[in-house]
């Protein structure tokens, strides 16, 4: 019932940006933590960046002052808005939101910076 549907993804030129959305629905998620991970090829999934219900916000070191996270709790919604990207960001990026006991994923958006 819970779906989470993430839009957004796509090819992009070294540098530049992209903007991630994920809309969450099924049920309300104002006091759930939301985020977005990532996963590149051969690689572990990792966490990109995180949200809380309060809107505390944090970021791995990697995409710290590039990348910014986001939540419209009227909308369910969660972004990433990701500047000066670099093909080191490649990856598949996964929407999260949870809370103790459950947890949800999207399907997952390509990012693909290339030239």
């Amino acid at each position: 019932q819970v779906q989470l549907v993430e839009s957004g993804g796509g090819l992009v030129q070294p540098g530049g940006p992209l903007r991630l959305s994920c809309a969450a629905s099924g049920s309300m998620f104002s006091f759930y933590a939301m985020a977005w991970h990532r996963q590149a090829p051969g690689k572990r999934r990792e966490l990109v960046a995180g949200i809380t219900s309060g809107g505390r916000t944090s970021y791995t070191d990697s995409v710290k002052g590039r990348f910014t996270i986001s939540r419209d709790n009227a909308k369910n919604t969660v972004y990433l808005q990701m500047n000066s990207l670099k093909p080191e960001d490649t990856a598949v990026y996964y929407c999260y939101v949870g809370n103790t006991g459950n947890d949800y994923w999207g399907q997952g958006t390509q990012v693909t910076v290339s030239s």
